[in-house]
C-alpha cells in the first residue's frame, strides 16, 4: 500500500510499504481523510521531537513512521474479541496510545499515561496511509449526519472541547482566545457551543480575523494595533473576562492574559512553547487566579464533540480550507501551511 513516512527534518516520502495484519483486539481501517496538524509541521521542520528516533516505550517503533493523527475513515476488518462494529462501519480514531494499566490511565487521563505515544508519530501506523490497525480503544463509530471529511476535524475540536473543560467555563462566561489559528478557532467554536456570553478573540492575520468572524467571534482584536488586555477591563466594567486561552505560547501573550484576566478566572493554557517564559507568581497569589495547561484530550472528549457535532452545535465544515490528495502531502500541503499558513485553517489530505 501506499503511505507517507517521515524520515527526518525535512524529509517525509510517498513509499510502498506491507498493508498491516489485523490481529485480536486490533480493527483495520481504511483512512478517508486526513487533517495536516501544527505538529506534523514542527516534526518536519525542526524534529524529530515526538517522533521516536530509538524504540518507544509502548509501540517499539522508531523512525520512519506513518504519520497523520486527525483522521476518520471506514472498517475493512475487525479483528477477533471485538463486538460493535462491522466491516464498512465510518469511523473517526482517537490517536492517544496508552498502557490501559498506570494510575493516569485508571483515572481516563489517557493523555498523562507515562508510556503513552500517539498513532500517526509514535508507530503503528498513521492515517496517511491506504489501511491503518489500530487498537479497539480507538474506534469511535460516528453517524451518518457527519460527512468523512468533518470527522477530520474532530481531534482538533477534542483539543479545544478539553481545554475549555479543564478551564471550568461555565454557560454565560466571557472569555479571550489568544491566537486565531486552528486550534484557537477550534476553541472558539466549542465555547460558542457550550453557551459563552461574549467571545473575543486576539489575532494578527487578516484571513484568520475573518475566520474568526465567520465562527461567532464578538469581538476581534488585533495586538499590533488594539491593547488587548485593556480593552478586556474595559468591556467587562474593570474585572476582565472569567477565561482566557493561550494559542500562542509567547511572553507577550502570557502578559496579556494576566491583564485581561478577573480575580478568581482562568488562564489555560494549550499552546506549545519554544521559549521560557517569566511569569511573577504574585499575580496568580494576590488575585487568586488559576494557570492551567491543556495537553490534548482525555477518556470522554472524542465522544462528547462526535454528540455536539451530531446535534448541530457545532458546524466545523468551513475550517477546511484545501483539500489536496496524497501525492501532494508535502508540497500542496506541508509546504503551502509553511509559506501561507495564514490564508489556512486546516488542509485535508484525500486518501
Amino acid at each position: 500500500m501506499q503511505a507517507v513516512r517521515f524520515h527526518g527534518k525535512n524529509d517525509i516520502r510517498l513509499e510502498e510499504i506491507p498493508i498491516p495484519v489485523c490481529g485480536r483486539g486490533q480493527v483495520k481501517v481504511r483512512p478517508a481523510f486526513v487533517g495536516i496538524c501544527g505538529t506534523d509541521l514542527h516534526e518536519y521542520l525542526e524534529g524529530a521531537y515526538l517522533i521516536p528516533t530509538a524504540p518507544h516505550p509502548h509501540t517499539g517503533e522508531q523512525a520512519p513512521v506513518v504519520i497523520g493523527h486527525e483522521f476518520g475513515g471506514t472498517v475493512s476488518e475487525v479483528g477477533e474479541g471485538i463486538s460493535g462494529l462491522q466491516v464498512g462501519q465510518r469511523v473517526v480514531i482517537q490517536p492517544i496510545l496508552f498502557d490501559e494499566t498506570c494510575a493516569a490511565c485508571q483515572k481516563g487521563l489517557i493523555n498523562c499515561c507515562r508510556k503513552g505515544g500517539f498513532i500517526g508519530l509514535s508507530g503503528w501506523g498513521g492515517g496517511l496511509s491506504e489501511y491503518i490497525v489500530v487498537p479497539s480503544y480507538s474506534v469511535f463509530k460516528i453517524p451518518d449526519s457527519i460527512s468523512l471529511e468533518v470527522a477530520a476535524l474532530i481531534e482538533p475540536l477534542a483539543v479545544a472541547w478539553h481545554a475549555v473543560t479543564l478551564s471550568r467555563f461555565q454557560p454565560n462566561d466571557s472569555a479571550l482566545i489568544l491566537g486565531g489559528g486552528p486550534i484557537g478557532l477550534a476553541v472558539l467554536q466549542v465555547l460558542k457551543a457550550r453557551g459563552a456570553r461574549k467571545v473575543i478573540l486576539s489575532e494578527i492575520a487578516t484571513k484568520r480575523k475573518q475566520y474568526a468572524a465567520d465562527f461567532g467571534a464578538d469581538l476581534i482584536l488585533d495586538p499590533t494595533k488594539d491593547d488587548v488586555g485593556a480593552r478586556c477591563l474595559e468591556l467587562f466594567g474593570g474585572e476582565g473576562v472569567q477565561v482566557v486561552f493561550d494559542a500562542v505560547g509567547r511572553q507577550s501573550s502570557i502578559d496579556t492574559a494576566l491583564v485581561a484576566c478577573r480575580p478568581r478566572g482562568v488562564i489555560c493554557n494549550i499552546a506549545i512553547w519554544s521559549e521560557e517564559a517569566v511569569i511573577q507568581p504574585n499575580y496568580f497569589c494576590l488575585n487568586e487566579r488559576t494557570y492551567v495547561g491543556s495537553a490534548t484530550y482525555s477518556a470522554g472528549d472524542f465522544q462528547q464533540v462526535i454528540d455536539t457535532i451530531a446535534l448541530g452545535l457545532l458546524k466545523p465544515d468551513p475550517m477546511i480550507t484545501l483539500v489536496i490528495g496524497l501525492e501532494e502531502v508535502e508540497e500542496r500541503g506541508f509546504k503551502t501551511l509553511i509559506n501561507d499558513k495564514d490564508s489556512h485553517v486546516k488542509i485535508i489530505v484525500k486518501v
